[in-house]
């Protein structure tokens, strides 16, 4: 017979008797058995008093301490106490790799003027680097009006400084085509055509299932792998989100994190033409105009969660910065412009920005294709590699360490060991726009 408590096993045996026993000696056997039996309970009795009290005295030590850290640490928030109740489902195992998107980025898409447009419209402007266009979320700067009701821009009798571009609907439908899947409208070309021209870009844009971005107060979400991503885009004009108000773009970023994995921003900002490649802190200007200052602009936005800052409106390839681990492309320069961008000169050097990002903004890889307007002002591939020579030189000079490096194979080199900004938990609900 055994028995077990706590680990300790307790085991009797009858005692083995040499021969016959008399009635005397089988009582007293008897009394022996019956007081061996007695004392094995009470051994097991006292084992199993002694497991109860350890296994009490751990649950209180646990309780104990569980309290006290308790105490110690602040109520959490209902948005932490969400998550910490979505992680306590999930099933035991390594954890899984954060889900990626990949992203491109043009820079200024114009399709002529005055009617004098690409004959197979943008597909064709675009056929010569129709291959680096596509990705998860292909993107670009549309410096331009859609429609046909006429610029209003210049007036009667336009100045030589003045230009107004309004291209034809259908432009829209051959940029979704080609690739992309959402605009920034953000820019001094999009009120070209006034009132009736806005009404009939956006309608195009909605014709043409691509999505866009930069209207007063607009946010723009949309899913790419899962992942929900924020667009925002900004220019130094009342008839864009405004991005000479600072604070207001801050908000509209903070907001934006609520409710997407990924916000992604673009800035319309600062001088133009072949002089304005370099990018300095403080406000620049343009013909009389103040347009903006890029660099306290895209820090503040970084700072306020945005993940990536897509700049364009200088016409010329500018610096890259990586600041908290976020990538700020200054300026990709003119990607497009049938006889109205990229004539010449450095206003025709060009660049296709490729990234991959994470889920939680950190990056993943990336590269630059450069790319040259010839012509009419039409990309091709550039075999002398100039794009990328300027955006790192440009980038050493201006941003000296925290400028971005572009290696062998035209890669981009991962971000400096830093801090990424902290973000705010992503709500569980918003509308798709």
């Amino acid at each position: 017979m055994g028995a077990t408590s706590g680990g300790l096993l307790l085991s009797w045996r009858q005692p083995a008797v040499a021969g016959p026993m008399t009635a005397q000696g089988a009582a007293v056997a008897a009394s022996r058995g019956r007081q061996l039996a007695a004392a094995v309970v009470a051994v097991w009795v006292i084992a199993a008093a002694v497991s109860v009290t350890v296994v009490l005295t751990r649950a209180d030590r646990h309780s104990g301490a569980a309290a006290a850290s308790a105490e110690a640490t602040p109520a959490a928030s209902p948005a932490a106490r969400g998550r910490a109740a979505r992680e306590a489902t999930q099933p035991a195992g390594p954890p899984a790799a954060l889900a990626t998107i990949s992203i491109t980025d043009v820079g200024d898409m114009n399709f002529g003027m005055n009617g004098r447009y690409p004959p197979g419209g943008a597909t064709e402007l675009f056929a010569g680097v129709a291959a680096d266009l596509h990705s998860d979320l292909t993107v670009g700067n549309l410096e331009t009006a859609l429609g046909d009701s006429g610029t209003t821009k210049c007036g009667p009798k336009p100045s030589a400084e003045c230009f107004a571009f309004q291209a034809p609907a259908s432009e829209a439908l051959d940029v979704a085509r080609a690739g992309f899947s959402a605009v920034n409208v953000a820019n001094n070309h999009t009120d070209d055509a006034g009132a009736a021209g806005l009404q009939e870009t956006d309608e195009a844009l909605t014709a043409a299932h691509l999505s866009w971005t930069g209207r007063p107060g607009q946010i723009t979400y949309l899913v790419r792998n899962k992942i929900k991503v924020a667009l925002l885009g900004f220019a130094p004009y009342d008839y864009d989100s405004n991005l000479l108000d600072i604070p207001a773009a801050v908000a509209a970023v903070k907001q934006a994190t609520q409710h997407a994995q990924l916000v992604i921003v673009f800035i319309h900002a600062g001088a133009e033409g072949a002089d304005a490649q370099h990018v300095r802190p403080g406000m620049e200007t343009y013909l009389g105009e103040e347009r903006g200052d890029p660099i306290a602009f895209a820090h503040a936005v970084v700072d306020a969660g945005a993940d990536l800052v897509l700049g364009s409106g200088p016409h010329v390839l500018r610096a890259m910065q990586w600041y908290h681990g976020r990538l700020i492309a200054y300026s990709l320069g003119n990607f497009a412009g049938y006889y109205t961008l990229g004539l010449g000169g450095a206003t025709a050097d060009s660049a296709i920005l490729h990234l991959a990002l994470r889920s939680d903004g950190s990056f993943a890889g990336g590269s630059v294709t450069p790319v040259r307007l010839a012509g009419a002002g039409i990309p091709a591939p550039d075999p002398s590699r100039t794009g990328i020579e300027l955006i790192n030189s440009l980038s050493r000079a201006d941003l000296r360490a925290s400028g971005v490096r572009i290696g062998p194979a035209d890669r981009i080199l991962p971000p400096p060991p830093a801090a990424a900004p902290l973000k705010p938990p992503v709500s569980t609900y918003s509308p798709l726009h």
